[in-house]
């Protein structure tokens, strides 16, 4: 047994064993939070407190309640008998979410010890629904229906518990613990392996763009995206030295290719956790970074957040608990060249002090953008239970640890009153994005396989509220850029790193047999060339055009870059964002809108030249051959290794940055 009681504009439930409440959060929106201990936490984690707030209406008595926040409503029973208690959400009346059996409270709650619980909720399965989000991993499943997610950060995989459903509602689990979602064809499950109480979101809209609206609103919108990010980023593992990056930055200057950012990766350091130049490969930063600024190009610096007793600041963090602490034994969280720890974000003192190192030895040099690497963080082995931050332990707490990394440099930043800010990052959480992370999708392989699973990593995180997302173009690593695989595979992989939301070239390459050891000594090697003059004369004018293609197009991008900071809306879109009425584009995973006008089918298999390709309605032209192709049919469009796959909207402007003579 148990009663409903309307409290203000809320509902509140309570029987033996739990305490829930129901309530209107922001527009269209209902938060749900219930636990077994005495009184419901207020703890919001990265939620933003609701800006605006619709007139709810309660009808409610002792047994039955309904909630309306404008578009959606939820009723409750209180059960009792035979009858079991049950949750139903409805969007405009109709039915979207319906509550498993929840007569009994602990098949829900399993306690820990002291507040603590593994906590669950668990709906119906509806029949025909999909569902699209949770974050980034290697997989080939971009439509979650009838899988199972681990929700946990590592290398390659970032989590972020918040789904899209192709019945017009989207789902925030407000838990930051590590834990699982089931989306399978019998129920849907939400679980947190240790958590204080079940917290959630759910928000409607009548298009894939009004529901992704409401989660921005909750989470925060991305800021105004630097122009100058929208060009071609030159990366790799690793230059060596100060000579070794200018050469290659004053490479592309002579033969005018536009480069706009060129990263200095790790190691650059003089040791883990001391975030400056190691004097002996870069002694004059400063002349460094203003010889790449007078080229137009922005100077990127790897930041890592390990550190060891080695470290000059090991000392003071250790003493003012600035690090990770472990539960159960010594410092070390990760093996790599030696013990490290990580500093502790969260605490509120670590930003500060980290923001006034990396001011003293990078900003002041004008590096003003940061690769935020390791932001899992990558921990060994991953018994989150074991690690104490500054927010709680790791089992309440580990997903939290992007989001702070990435908030230490954005507060800096704009303590400095810097505008366009943007860090590339390794992982991020709800709510990363209103602190600018450029996400990326973490170390994976140089093959045709990761390149069409990061197709699907992009458009997952873009439906997670991402919009600023990118990919290693080539892969991070096995690549063999004398191999005719690679060569093949860093073509078809530039041309969608044409359409990404950021065009970056990175990888660790094997070496090549003529390769000149430059720094015998040096910690951590470099691997072989990566610049787009490393992979063979065929490929160096396609790559070159698709760059100069990229340059053209950056008003387009910028144009969608605004759109997302003002709506939420990514630049890289799932065909059924724009076009939510037909069917066929909710199983269209290898394919994708950029923007509005520009629709990309990127060919994703060795020897291919040409894959099968759904227009939606309207009229499109082919950027090949510039025939009208008409919408809500399938094509076999060919597209040989100097072409690519691209269709663009009738009458659209943007036609005109795929000549090559436009300027």
């Amino acid at each position: 047994m148990g009663k409903i009681i309307q409290s203000d504009n809320k509902i509140i439930f309570e029987r033996r064993d739990e305490l829930t409440i129901i309530e209107p959060y922001g527009l269209n929106c209902l938060r749900y939070r219930s636990t077994r201990n005495i009184k419901i936490s207020d703890e919001r984690w990265t939620l933003l407190p609701p800006a605006t707030q619709d007139s709810c209406q309660i009808v409610a008595d002792e047994k039955y309640a309904t909630i309306t926040n404008g578009d959606i409503s939820a009723t409750i029973t209180a059960g009792g008998g035979w009858e079991p208690c049950v949750l139903t959400y409805y969007r405009n009346g109709k039915q979207i979410l319906r509550s498993r059996d929840e007569g009994d409270p602990v098949t829900r709650f399993t306690h820990l010890g002291g507040n603590d619980y593994q906590v669950k909720a668990i709906f119906d399965s509806n029949t025909g629904e999909h569902f699209y989000g949770l974050g980034q991993e290697q997989e080939d499943q971009f439509d979650r229906k009838g899988s199972t997610c681990n929700m946990i950060h590592y290398n390659t995989k970032s989590t972020l518990p918040v789904l899209y459903s192709s019945m017009g509602y989207g789902f925030l689990w407000n838990n930051p613990s590590p834990g699982r979602c089931e989306t399978t064809f019998n129920h849907t499950l939400w679980c947190s392996d240790n958590s204080y109480q079940i917290d959630y979101l759910i928000f409607v809209g009548e298009r894939p763009a009004d529901v992704l609206k409401i989660y921005s609103d909750l989470t925060g919108y991305a800021p105004k995206f630097p122009k100058w990010a929208a060009g071609f980023w030159q990366c790799k593992l690793r230059y060596e030295s100060q000579e070794d990056l200018l050469t290659v930055a004053r490479e592309y200057h002579r033969l005018g290719i536009p480069l706009t950012a060129i990263v200095i990766d790790y190691f650059h350091w003089t040791e883990q956790g001391e975030w400056k130049f190691d004097p002996k490969y870069w002694p004059d930063p400063k002349s460094m970074c203003d010889e790449l600024i007078s080229m137009g190009v922005h100077p990127v610096v790897s930041i890592w957040p390990t550190i060891n007793p080695n470290s000059e600041n090991y000392q003071t963090m250790d003493d003012e608990n600035m690090l990770v602490r472990t539960e159960n034994g010594q410092f070390g969280t990760f093996n790599f060249y030696g013990q490290q720890t990580f500093i502790d974000p969260t605490n509120p003192k670590c930003g500060p002090f980290v923001w006034s190192k990396v001011k003293e030895n990078y900003y002041q040099y004008g590096i003003k953008t940061y690769w935020l690497d390791e932001a899992e963080p990558e921990v060994h082995p991953q018994q989150f239970g074991n690690l104490r931050f500054y927010a709680g332990n790791g089992a309440q707490t580990a997903l939290l640890y992007p989001y702070y990394y990435s908030k230490i440099f954005y507060d800096g930043l704009i303590s400095e009153q810097e505008e366009d800010i943007i860090s590339l990052t390794r992982a991020a959480y709800p709510g990363s994005q209103r602190l600018g992370a450029l996400v990326w999708n973490g170390d994976i392989p140089s093959t045709f396989t990761a390149l069409r699973q990061s197709i699907t990593s992009g458009l997952s995180m873009a439906m997670c509220g991402i919009p600023w997302w990118n990919s290693d173009i080539g892969g991070f690593h096995s690549g063999d850029i004398e191999s005719d695989y690679f060569r093949e595979l860093i073509i078809r992989w530039f041309q969608f790193g044409l359409f990404s939301p950021v065009m970056r070239l990175h990888g660790v390459r094997k070496p090549t047999t003529n390769q000149v050891n430059r720094h015998p000594e040096v910690k951590e090697k470099s691997g072989g060339d990566n610049e787009i003059w490393s992979f063979g004369e065929r490929n160096y004018p396609i790559i070159k055009n698709l760059i100069e293609l990229r340059e053209r197009l950056k008003p387009y991008i910028i144009k969608y870059m605004d759109i997302a900071t003002n709506t939420g809306s990514p630049v890289m879109r799932p065909m059924f964002y724009d076009f939510h009425e037909d069917k066929i584009c909710y199983s269209l995973e290898d394919q994708y809108m950029f923007g509005e006008d520009i629709l990309f089918a990127p060919i994703v298999e060795q020897g291919m030249t040409e894959r099968s390709v759904y227009l939606p309605k309207g009229s499109w032209i082919n950027i090949n051959d510039r025939k009208t192709y008409e919408g809500s049919n399938t094509y076999l469009i060919k597209a040989e290794i100097d072409q690519f796959i691209a269709f663009v909207k009738s009458g659209s402007d943007v036609l005109k940055a795929f000549d090559s003579n436009t300027k």
